[in-house]
């Protein structure tokens, strides 16, 4: 389902804006940094959904642009029905950040999909909107041009949330094959929550600048009659063509907590955000990891941050990760645990068939979405004692974090002013590379306390499967 929360910079303590969340998905999830590239002119992209998915589809092919954008993101290794590796999103070298975020639509869309949708998939989308757009509002265009040109293939709806240094939006694609979209722009004094994505009432009359949608968006409610233009009712997206819920309890209790910390002369501060994707009652075991965005004007690109959780981060610290970063740690990368299909491969080479698609000098590090998870499952068993404690240390660890981001980021500018731009970046990986794995080496050793005073507890019996109440 994912979680996606936006923060406008009227709203922050040092008036920037935020976009975090993190991705539900239950399969194996690494860090990448993709390099900027340059494509051919007779290049294709293959998009879309195999007959195997819950709304099945095909598999096509699509042009490729002359040049893709330089991106952080995390990516994984399974969605039924749709080629790996997938994403949710992430952070381009251009400023935009994109979070993935289920978006059911209304069961008749679901019905009317047909059974050999062709086009870009919610992963499809993500990656398309980090290698094209250079504006959340270009990203937007762009969600829209690839309907219209190639259609969607769904699995029942889905959102995006973009973001800039100026803007956010939420884009919303309907189920049905009707090349049904709409979006809603998101300001510097919006707090928003996506879980699902959700927008209410359009302005049908006339050109708010705010929206956006597709061209057939209004004359197919009404060819439907799902909208009666003749009732003076508003236009209500959700109602119309989403589950009619409203907003979900959980993206209301988030917001409303928010909005609380905004309205303090301090207002919303980044250890406030971090906040709003570790606390128990939205995050857990499903969380596959976390991510944060200060959606920043640097002087350079390179200097563009995303802090990065390996998992969900109820246990798991946030680290920033530089956009100008050569590379990230292999322990950060992908490996066997939770990979589909690796239960019946080799990585010695003597099974030609049937070969790791992990690398052997991969799978030979710790595995740091391993880690976390048995930190996570430690501290589960007796979470009333663990989880203050575990939430503490981190914070603790993100402060200084903080502060040292902000000192690195200004060195950076200082040796790429002067001309020394291969010293940044040597600069920039070196301190991204060695938080990585102090915060791995941390987690070892939280779990070697968490093990030994659990043995002096009562243990959970067998089977028993702890978490803290969610409230979605």
């Amino acid at each position: 389902m994912s979680y996606g929360l936006y923060i406008g910079r009227n709203r922050t303590s040092d008036g920037v804006s935020y976009l975090a969340g993190y991705g539900d998905e239950p399969s194996s999830h690494w860090l990448e940094i993709v390099p900027r590239a340059q494509h051919s002119t007779a290049e294709k992209i293959i998009v879309g959904v195999t007959q195997e998915a819950d709304l099945p589809g095909h598999l096509v092919d699509i042009p490729q642009v002359g040049e893709t954008a330089r991106h952080i993101r995390v990516s994984y290794s399974y969605f039924r029905g749709m080629p790996a590796p997938l994403t949710n999103g992430g952070l381009n070298e251009h400023g935009v950040a994109v979070r993935d975020i289920w978006s059911p639509s209304r069961p008749e869309l679901i019905a009317l999909t047909p059974e050999d949708q062709t086009g870009p998939s919610y992963s499809d989308l993500a990656r398309l909107v980090l290698e094209r757009a250079r504006t959340a509002r270009e990203g937007v265009v762009l969600i829209g041009e690839l309907i219209a040109e190639h259609g969607h293939s769904t699995y029942g709806g889905n959102s995006h949330l973009i973001a800039d240094a100026d803007e956010g939006w939420v884009v919303i694609e309907c189920a049905g094959g009707k090349k049904l979209w709409a979006a809603e722009r998101l300001g510097p004094d919006s707090i928003r929550a996506s879980r699902p994505g959700y927008i209410g009432d359009i302005p049908i009359s006339g050109n708010d600048s705010n929206f956006l949608y597709s061209p057939n968006l209004v004359s197919f409610a009404i060819e439907r009659g799902w909208y009666d233009p003749t009732s003076n009712q508003p236009f209500n997206f959700n109602h119309i063509y989403g589950d009619g819920n409203g907003r979900w309890a959980g993206a209301e209790w988030i917001e409303g907590e928010m909005k609380t910390r905004a309205e303090r002369p301090q207002k919303i501060g980044i250890e406030d955000i971090i906040w709003a994707i570790r606390t128990p009652r939205l995050t857990g075991d499903t969380a596959g990891y976390g991510q944060l965005v200060p959606l920043t004007r640097p002087e350079f690109n390179e200097l563009r941050v995303l802090w990065h959780a390996p998992i969900g981060p109820i246990v798991a610290p946030l680290v920033p990760v530089f956009m100008g970063m050569r590379s990230v740690p292999e322990e950060f990368r992908q490996h066997r645990y939770l990979t589909t299909g690796e239960s019946a491969r080799f990585i010695d080479g003597r099974k030609q068939a049937a070969v790791s698609i992990v690398s052997q000098s991969v799978e030979a590090t710790r595995s740091a979405a391993q880690i976390f998870k048995r930190l996570l499952y430690l501290t589960l068993q007796h979470y009333e004692i663990f989880l203050p404690e575990i939430a503490a240390a981190w914070e603790a660890h993100e402060r200084h974090l903080v502060k040292m981001q902000e000192s690195v980021a200004k060195a950076g500018a200082v040796l790429m002013a002067a001309g020394e731009g291969e010293r940044a970046l040597d600069y920039l990986t070196y301190f991204g590379t060695t938080e990585l794995l102090r915060g791995l080496d941390i987690a070892e050793k939280l779990s070697a306390a968490v093990e030994a005073r659990s043995r002096h507890l009562c243990v959970p019996a067998p089977g028993a499967l702890r978490s803290v109440e969610q409230i979605w």
